[in-house]
């Protein structure tokens, strides 16, 4: 292969848990950029609709499916459709996650004040909301002897960071879920399978902006600490994603399986001295 084509993922089928979200959608957009084919799933049809029209002004080589994934029959079925419409799939995006207040510890609370309902809740969406896709999806590149799995780790999967127990634990599992699958598909389907993980540091969406920033765009003491142990001295942006996603689902990777790779500003360096 020339070295010009490693990068090149032109006509690939690459699917997208959390499409339609603002990480997931920031992927979509680089990869039909780069002239992939791309399949966003994610909960709500408005939510797809919307960032299909944004996808469509770049190439009509972008659908997207209502999916829970959650749900193994949702999958089954999301799965079919995929194969009917290009007839393969080539790379697996988990980006679908989140987090909910109530899984979280709050500065007046201890982790006895957690919910439990609201803790099963989040880790069923981040763990088991990739570890199903990989199932489901993953049987077709099984079938196929080739493609790529991308999950989505985070700094909190390795530290203790504060207040976030729900979501800590359900990344830890991402962490271990990569490397296991990375091992199965490889010993047991080939060498065409690669199962990898990205681990962004801190980034500002809606989810987290209260607890990063101020009305006023200030700092809170959280954000502080932040951004006095990342090295770069700021948060990251969503397109910073884009280079090690695209070098994942080229051939780029080909000799790369089982691998979590920061995209974090130094964090996950810092000593914090």
């Amino acid at each position: 292969m020339e070295n010009s084509d490693l990068f090149t993922i032109s006509g690939k089928i690459i699917v997208i848990t959390g499409g339609a979200g603002v990480l997931g959608g920031k992927m979509a957009t680089m990869l039909l950029e780069h002239q992939a084919k791309v399949v966003i799933l994610d909960l709500n049809q408005s939510s797809i609709d919307q960032k299909l029209k944004e996808l469509h002004a770049i190439s009509d080589n972008a659908v997207g499916y209502p999916c829970d994934v959650t749900s193994q029959e949702k999958l089954e079925t999301v799965k079919q459709q995929i194969l009917d419409k290009w007839g393969r799939i080539d790379v697996l995006i988990n980006a679908a996650g989140g987090n909910m207040p109530g899984a979280t510890v709050a500065p007046d609370q201890t982790v006895f004040d957690v919910s439990v309902d609201a803790l099963q809740k989040v880790l069923d969406l981040n763990l088991m909301g990739s570890v199903l896709p990989t199932l489901v999806l993953g049987k077709v590149m099984a079938d196929q002897k080739s493609g790529s799995i991308i999950n989505i780790s985070s700094m909190a999967a390795t530290r203790s960071i504060t207040r976030v127990l729900g979501y800590s634990l359900a990344k830890a599992g991402i962490d271990i879920f990569t490397r296991w699958m990375a091992t199965e598909m490889s010993l047991k389907f080939g060498d065409g399978i690669r199962v990898n993980a990205i681990a962004p540091g801190f980034f500002i969406g809606e989810q987290n902006r209260r607890l990063l920033t101020n009305e006023d765009g200030s700092l809170t003491d959280r954000g502080n600490t932040i951004i006095k142990n990342t090295p770069m001295q700021r948060f990251g942006e969503a397109e910073e994603l884009n280079g090690t996603i695209l070098y994942l689902c080229s051939d780029a990777s080909k000799f790369v399986t089982g691998t979590i790779v920061p995209i974090d500003g130094g964090f996950s360096a810092f000593s914090g001295v």
